[in-house]
């Protein structure tokens, strides 16, 4: 009887701890999830994905960088982080304006870009002297400047943004393409100029077909180019297909061979990207590159049509912070004055 009444009393007790076990557990676990939501609700910043922006600032063309970020901080609600890639004499001006203008309240980094990287890739023969500039390659080295991110903006310094940044941040790559741009030929509203001042907008524009090294590649003269001005990327893409290293071995070649250097198109940085990108990049909305504005001081878009746009770029000789240069009360809109007064506009009347 004693044996009977001790094994009831210990099922007994089994059955209660077994009853508290499954009491505990639901009472604790709703506070568990009710404090995970609260968490998220309380810091949605944590949640918000960074869009990396990388942009030059060049030594007497710090005011088109300042202008360039100035209209996407002001275009967007999105959680921008500015890379601004300099050489070493010029990263102090670029900081100070930033750091005593309106510009403070951006997120930003300042990256070095050592310009040894390009020694003995450069031939000196161009017929614009200015494309030769160092950090008119940083685009070609964008893995070794940005860390973490999978994804990249980049963009010339010589371009405005009137859309939201992160729409363009959005564009889809497709598997495979570590690179979009914008195709030359893709906006029928921008054909006529194109016509009108001779401008290039296929391979035969860029690259000598008279040289073997460039028949051989198979790329028909009459392919459509496009503009590196403006390029999302994906890092993880880039670096599998070592982007970086196919670039480099252009431009050796082309210092050996003057493969494209002295070509009509004038394009040092376009050219290799022409060839290592060829039928392996993805469509940015033409919408978001208008861009010739720079190559004509009397050839102009319409107003309406610029409204529209979500990003404008002065690629050519003419920049909207020199004179002549068209369409200059865009770009003027976003301009912050250099507190230190060394860079300034020049206008017909200064």
């Amino acid at each position: 009887i004693l044996l009977f009444v001790s094994v009831n009393q210990i099922l007994l007790l089994l059955l209660v701890l077994t009853v508290c076990a499954i009491l505990y557990n639901k009472v604790h676990q709703m506070p568990s999830a009710l404090k995970n939501e609260t968490v998220d609700l309380e810091s949605p910043e944590e949640m918000e994905e960074e869009i990396p922006v990388v942009i030059c600032a060049a030594a007497g063309r710090m005011g088109a960088t300042v202008a360039a970020i100035s209209s996407i901080y002001s275009n967007t609600e999105a959680n921008v982080l500015f890379y601004i890639v300099g050489l070493k004499t010029t990263i102090p001006h670029i900081r100070k304006w930033i750091e005593n203008s309106k510009l403070k309240e951006i997120k930003f980094k300042v990256v070095e870009f050592n310009p040894m990287v390009l020694k003995g890739k450069i031939r000196q023969d161009a017929s614009r002297p200015e494309l030769l500039q160092p950090l008119n390659f940083v685009r070609f080295y964008l893995p070794l400047l940005i860390q973490k991110h999978e994804k990249v903006i980049y963009l010339d310094d010589d371009i405005i943004v009137q859309g939201d940044i992160q729409e363009l941040y959005d564009t889809k790559l497709a598997p495979g393409h570590a690179a979009a741009f914008s195709d030359d030929c893709d906006l029928p509203s921008t054909h006529e100029m194109v016509r009108s001042v001779g401008m290039q907008n296929t391979y035969m524009g860029f690259l000598d077909y008279r040289k073997q090294a460039i028949r051989d590649l198979g790329i028909s003269p009459s392919t459509c180019s496009f503009n590196p001005g403006v390029i999302v990327a994906n890092m993880t893409e880039w670096k599998h297909q070592r982007i970086t290293k196919q670039l480099e071995k252009w431009m050796q070649r082309n210092v050996e061979e003057n493969l494209y250097s002295s070509t009509l198109g004038g394009g040092v940085a376009t050219s290799p990207m022409l060839i290592v990108f060829h039928g392996k990049y993805s469509a940015i909305n033409p919408m978001w590159h208008i861009r010739h504005l720079g190559w004509s001081p009397d050839t102009r878009y319409s107003e309406h049509f610029l409204q529209e746009a979500k990003l404008l770029h002065w690629n050519g000789r003419y920049k909207p912070w020199d004179y002549p240069s068209v369409h200059t009360d865009l770009w003027e809109n976003w301009f912050i004055p250099d507190p230190s007064g060394k860079f300034k506009l020049t206008r017909p009347d200064s």
